[in-house]
């Protein structure tokens, strides 16, 4: 196989694939070494960089996928928002950061921390894939603790968990506080 192949074959995969696909299952594809179709993946991936693609080859948790160009994502974002269905609601997306941010966490403690029964939203999130059982917890009733799947890492383009951001840096600083309450009261903080 030439290298314009390989670059050809694994390109051809890559745009069929529904989810990422992990660097050794391509190279048994192809039948080569993983080193040597990682650098080609590299090297692809470089190459849609520099030439200014719609869409970029990224390494995910799970395996490499195509995904579009950070600089079109205006477009991407109304292009999406047209399918409402696989939005989720603001009681998923607090359970879900939640989940993310304490893992492993149990129902009743996201519950807690929420104020609200979260079962229906948890099972959603699990259906969707997005949050699985990672383990049992010690104590009564050994309830079933969750944590984030890869697929949730691989719809926020993300690598680990490592990557999310860390809530302080979330959080307005002080002065941005006292504003937002000057403007809401009228008057200015002394």
């Amino acid at each position: 196989m030439t290298d314009s192949d390989l670059r050809m074959a694994l390109e051809a995969v890559l745009t069929v694939a529904i989810e990422p696909v992990p660097s050794d299952a391509l190279a048994d594809l192809v039948g080569l070494d993983e080193s040597a179709v990682r650098d080609v993946l590299v090297e692809i991936r470089r190459d849609l960089v520099d030439t200014g693609r719609g869409f970029h080859l990224v390494e995910l948790a799970s395996g490499w996928r195509l995904q579009s160009n950070p600089s079109a994502v205006e477009v991407v974002q109304r292009f999406a928002s047209r399918d409402l269905s696989a939005r989720l609601s603001t009681a998923a997306l607090e359970t879900l950061a939640i989940v993310a941010y304490r893992q492993p966490v149990s129902r009743a403690q996201v519950a807690t921390l929420r104020g609200v029964n979260v079962d229906g939203v948890v099972r959603l999130l699990e259906q969707r894939g997005y949050i699985e059982a990672v383990g049992r917890a010690d104590g009564p009733g050994q309830p079933i603790l969750y944590g984030t799947s890869e697929v949730f890492l691989d719809r926020l383009g993300l690598a680990s968990l490592s990557e999310l951001p860390r809530p302080e840096n979330l959080l307005p600083d002080a002065a941005e506080v006292d504003a937002l309450a000057d403007e809401m009261t009228g008057s200015p903080t002394p």
